[in-house]
């Protein structure tokens, strides 16, 4: 299942296909080293008090006023991601990993540790504590995602939703709601050179979709234009 993918990237080096290239972005968030601890849902842990909040802000002009931010921090093992937002309603549904989790409710990241490589990393959460982890190739605009193969043991993520205001179900009427969760660095290998060390940046974006009162509703950290698959638009994340 590996070799087709990374054959047909090494094919499209061979002949020459265009990266999409890195753009100005003057985004800059930076995250700070820490233990590895438990994830519980909340952001309560000691280790986020190191973090600063980022913004993200509403894409367009029309859509609800919800606040949205997120904070980051890493260990040895791996990427550390707090996202919370203030909501009126969960709609979300699906009851299982993998589903188009973009089409309800979801908080999104997207990393792309090496501009040289026309592949990044996507990962959604759903209110529900559902998960969509893709490889995803961008050549030329044409997007292509891959769900990860044995993904268990050390390579899975860890990750837990909560609520505030009601309980956590579909179409609770909420006033936030929140998700914590942890990107293991085995997880992203194909895309790592060699362990995050200090000084290191990574391109990277932080996505929410809501999809209150009948309207899709977005908002973005570092601003892109048309869809969030656009790498050359993503902020750096710079490893403190």
């Amino acid at each position: 299942m590996k070799f087709p993918v990374f054959l047909f990237l090494a094919i499209a080096f061979a002949v020459g296909t265009p990266l999409v290239l890195a753009g100005k972005s003057d985004k800059i968030y930076e995250v700070v080293k820490v233990k590895d601890f438990e994830i519980t849902g909340g952001g309560g842990g000691e280790a986020w008090t190191k973090a600063a909040w980022g913004e993200m802000k509403r894409q367009g002009k029309d859509g609800l006023t919800y606040f949205s931010r997120f904070k980051a921090v890493y260990s040895a093992t791996g990427l550390y991601f707090f996202m919370t937002g203030s909501d009126e309603r969960l709609t979300a549904t699906m009851q299982k990993d993998f589903m188009d989790l973009f089409l309800e409710d979801v908080f999104e990241v997207f990393l792309w540790p090496d501009e040289n490589q026309p592949l990044y990393f996507e990962y959604e959460i759903s209110p529900l504590n559902r998960e969509l982890p893709l490889m995803v190739t961008n050549i030329n605009n044409r997007i292509m995602g891959w769900l990860p193969w044995h993904y268990t043991g050390d390579r899975k993520t860890r990750k837990k939703t909560g609520v505030i205001g009601n309980e956590l179900k579909p179409g609770a009427v909420i006033k936030g709601w929140r998700a914590e969760f942890f990107i293991p660095f085995k997880l992203l290998t194909p895309l790592l050179a060699a362990p995050v060390k200090k000084g290191d940046r990574w391109r990277a974006n932080f996505y929410r979709v809501d999809y209150d009162r009948k309207q899709t509703t977005k908002w973005e950290w570092s601003p892109v234009k048309g869809d969030f698959h656009r790498p050359k638009d993503f902020g750096t994340l710079l490893f403190r």
